[in-house]
């Protein structure tokens, strides 16, 4: 059991629901209220990584992180360092092929919430932070944690993108499932099996729940 790859797979994952919930959060509830030109090409970018290989959406991660490019070279300006085959680099390319994950059942939930509801909560005067914190999230909290859990597991489990960005550097950028692939490789079953049980287990657990909580807010 390679515990390094698990703790580094679950920082991961951790500060990737610290950065993208909020995002996920009031960009689902943007696009869930709002009519405007081009929402149908903003819905298809963000469901993007869904539909494209791994393999595809790394290399032109790895392009946009690299020295030569405008954003890898001012983050290379600044902290010393390259973007690409960095922790930092896993952090930012995690945050964009998990948006669809987090954003689409938070879009969902928003969309489910009854106008009437919302314009009686305009009537009595509540500010749209009240609104959101008092009316919305109670009623859309189920899709907001299925997003949460499924970005949490879908970081956890991913593999062609975080193998593109961070290639494998033991203790910096190897994940569990780099490190799954890695004992295969070597001929150690074993160790391939006890670590990929503990990945089928969790995502098993993330998808009864969420499954779970989607029942609840149609009941």
């Amino acid at each position: 059991m390679n515990l390094s790859a698990f703790r580094l797979s679950f920082e991961l994952a951790l500060w990737t629901l610290l950065i993208l919930g909020p995002l996920a959060l009031f960009g689902g509830r943007a696009l869930a209220r709002s009519r405007f030109r081009g929402r149908s090409l903003v819905e298809a970018l963000v469901a993007l990584p869904l539909v494209l290989p791994p393999t595809v959406l790394g290399y032109y991660l790895l392009v946009g992180f690299s020295q030569q490019s405008p954003l890898g070279a001012l983050y290379a300006g600044v902290m010393g360092q390259p973007l690409a085959f960095t922790f930092q680099g896993l952090v930012l390319a995690s945050v964009i092929f998990n948006l669809p994950f987090a954003l689409q059942p938070m879009q969902r939930a928003f969309e489910a919430i009854p106008l009437e509801v919302l314009e009686a909560a305009d009537c009595c005067g509540l500010t749209p932070w009240r609104k959101l914190w008092r009316i919305e999230l109670p009623l859309a909290w189920t899709g907001v944690v299925s997003g949460l859990v499924l970005t949490f597991v879908h970081t956890l489990g991913e593999f062609g993108v975080v193998l593109m960005i961070g290639g494998n550097i033991p203790g910096e950028t190897q994940t569990v499932a780099i490190a799954i692939y890695d004992r295969v490789q070597a001929f150690d079953q074993a160790g391939a099996g006890s670590m990929a049980i503990v990945l089928l287990v969790l995502s098993l657990g993330a998808i009864t729940l969420s499954y779970a909580l989607s029942r609840r807010r149609h009941e």
